[in-house]
């Protein structure tokens, strides 16, 4: 198990978090020294988990497209509105961390939807880019975790990799959550690329049913 050098909280402000859909929470949003990767994370501590319970908890790479423009083509911005307010409900931390394209950057991401408009899969357009299919690492979250002393936590997320790398870090995962399914007809081709090629936790069958549905 790798001794993951320290981070420390640098700053704490309170945030009234307000989407456009209505739903309103205020949430402490929390910076930090000391990173791995010198990114600028930021941890969203949103309510109080009851006593003895662990938190729920969220790792949600950064999503310029999906998370402020609505894009249809992932399903990003769905997935954190409803981490927001699941986790606000139990208690624990979103971590929002700077890894747009699944680490790629954002101008490589729109170059790699480019080679998707061109018939390959998500995974396939990073590649040929010459970037990893995923080139994420959560060292920085689980220093953000530690300097939080979160030691224990229900992960939300469908991606396995997560908890892995969050397991292999020294965090005990004790549970993972699934999150919604969100589809469009933009989107389907994408979630199914998630489940066949890194195992996510998502319903097939429904994706297949809903391409087909659209196909037609």
């Amino acid at each position: 198990m790798p001794d993951l050098p320290a981070a420390t909280p640098r700053a704490r402000v309170r945030v009234p978090l307000r989407f456009q859909d209505g739903y309103g929470v205020d949430a402490e949003l929390v910076t930090f020294h000391g990173l791995a990767d010198g990114q600028e994370h930021l941890a969203v501590v949103l309510g109080a988990p009851e006593p003895g319970a662990v938190p729920l908890v969220r790792l949600h790479s950064e999503c310029l497209t999906g998370d402020v423009f609505g894009s249809a083509r992932c399903d990003c911005g769905p997935q954190l509105r409803e981490a927001v307010e699941r986790i606000a409900t139990r208690g624990g931390v979103l971590l929002y961390l700077r890894q747009e394209g699944r680490g790629i950057g954002l101008y490589n991401k729109l170059d790699a939807y480019a080679l998707q408009d061109q018939g390959l899969d998500t995974y396939a357009a990073n590649t040929a880019l010459g970037f990893p299919e995923d080139a994420r690492d959560y060292t920085a979250a689980a220093q953000m975790l530690n300097a939080l002393s979160i030691t224990e936590l229900d992960l939300l997320t469908n991606n396995p990799d997560k908890a892995e790398q969050l397991r292999g870090l020294g965090v005990a995962v004790r549970d993972r959550i699934p999150t919604g399914v969100f589809t469009t007809a933009h989107n389907v081709r994408y979630l199914r690329a998630k489940v066949l090629q890194t195992q996510h936790t998502l319903p097939i069958a429904r994706l297949t049913e809903f391409s087909d549905l659209n196909a037609g």
